[in-house]
């Protein structure tokens, strides 16, 4: 497991085809031998990580403790009020510092520019658990979901509703490329992804055989589709976007017609998570008083069908990030 060692994971883009499937095929002994009990605690043990978060997260933070312990590594947690990261020390030199104590470093925030920076700088292996760009450790998630649903990746049409400038869906987007699927966003016309993004995953796709498009026609889009994935019509920090977005993305919340309009009674549903698919949140309740909605980018119903995999997911955002840290610390 030693081609990989040293390298940063900042974006899917960076990694080969070949380079991705090694990471998804760590990923699947990992979880084998998790499930069968057996200990991996002896392969880095005595190591020690840093965990960077600008951003909260429920997954994020569980599944790089998890794997960190069970790689015998220690993890620290390090939030935005922890530490002086632009604040009163630059990032140049947090980065450092962080280097010298540090086997690696996993960044969570906003600006991709950071966690570049933090590579840059710090001389160790950098893992980015998400910035407004991109979502890379999700997208490994979901296509190692992917594979294990429906036997392989290429070839698959995976659809993304919503919003087509999502960091979630870049990340998909150019997953899908290097892997050969057919990726669909059905978005409005006012949210489409980065224009450079989009030409260098189309340009990939060409070469392995996926291809990209775009439309603002959601039922259209699901035609014979495989996998339907949606994410928050509203991210992190863009809560004042919410009256803007639910007026926008109404049409694409997927809802059991939309699922029925693929013409696949296999079809799965994916989703990152967390999703409002009911008011069992402060959030879901303060949405519905405000604008009259008890379910979201998702229905209930949806959510609660035999399509869902959103929790397959949501475990194995550990086992390809103990994959990811053990190629490449």
């Amino acid at each position: 497991m030693s081609n990989l060692r040293g390298r940063s994971l900042l974006n899917l883009m960076d990694f080969t085809p070949e380079e991705i499937h090694l990471m998804l095929d760590v990923a699947a002994d990992y979880k084998r031998k998790k499930k069968a009990g057996e200990l991996t605690l002896h392969e880095h043990e005595g190591k020690s990580i840093a965990l960077l978060f600008e951003k909260t997260s429920t997954r994020t933070r569980s599944a790089f403790e998890v794997a960190a312990s069970d790689l015998g590594i220690n993890a620290v947690y390090l939030g935005k009020d922890d530490i002086q990261l632009g604040k009163k020390e630059s990032l140049e030199d947090t980065a450092i510092v962080l280097g010298r104590m540090f086997d690696g470093i996993e960044f969570r925030g906003f600006a991709q520019q950071t966690v570049e920076d933090l590579a840059k700088f710090s001389g160790v292996p950098v893992w980015n658990g998400l910035t407004n760009l991109v979502h890379p450790t999700q997208a490994l998630a979901d296509f190692m979901t992917i594979k294990e649903h429906l036997g392989e990746l290429a070839g698959m049409k995976l659809v993304f509703m919503g919003d087509g400038a999502d960091n979630v869906s870049n990340s998909l987007m150019i997953a899908s490329a290097k892997m050969g699927l057919h990726y669909v966003i059905a978005t409005p016309d006012s949210l489409q992804p980065p224009a450079d993004l989009l030409e260098a995953a189309r340009q990939v796709a060409n070469e392995t055989g996926g291809s990209i498009e775009i439309t603002n026609d959601p039922t259209a889009a699901v035609k014979d589709a495989n996998v339907i994935y949606t994410d928050v019509w509203v991210s992190m920090g863009e809560e004042d976007l919410i009256a803007q977005r639910i007026e926008l993305l109404k049409p694409y919340q997927v809802n059991m017609d939309l699922i029925n309009a693929t013409g696949n009674p296999n079809v799965i549903f994916m989703h990152c998570l967390p999703a409002f698919h009911d008011t069992n949140t402060t959030f879901a309740q303060e949405v519905q008083e405000k604008y009259g909605l008890t379910e979201m980018e998702v229905t209930d119903e949806v959510f609660r069908s035999k399509h869902n995999v959103a929790f397959d997911e949501a475990e194995n955002r550990m086992h390809t990030i103990k994959s990811v840290i053990a190629l490449t610390i």
